[in-house]
């Protein structure tokens, strides 16, 4: 049986910075793809939820916007009761209005899911 498996894209701009996301939905879990400029696969952070609180691991690190990885990551998971798969390719730190709003489009985007 070959099934194809639910894909989101979408560009956004914000500021002078163009982003990426790519969400790709599975039964039981989302890989999520942020990336400024170029796609490219990033920082690679998973989570899953199994009690109060997600389980994190940072499978490759971040020079920088770990917390920002992180975070989406524990959000997805905790709202599917799954696993979430965040790669993030960022070229700077993020402004905190930036990083805030990333990840509504992000959660908006996988709730229309």
């Amino acid at each position: 049986m070959n099934q194809t498996l639910p894909f989101s894209s979408k560009s956004i701009s914000l500021g002078n910075e163009i982003f990426s996301i790519r969400i790709l939905k599975f039964d039981n879990a989302y890989f999520v793809s942020v990336s400024q400029g170029p796609e490219k696969i990033g920082s690679l952070v998973a989570s899953i939820s199994g009690g109060p609180v997600p389980t994190t691991t940072t499978i490759i690190p971040s020079k920088n916007n770990f917390l920002f990885s992180k975070l989406i990551s524990e959000q997805i998971s905790d709202k599917i009761k799954g696993i979430a798969l965040v790669s993030t390719f960022l070229n700077k730190e993020l402004e905190i209005s930036t990083g805030k709003a990333l990840m509504l489009e992000i959660l908006e985007m996988i709730q229309n899911d």
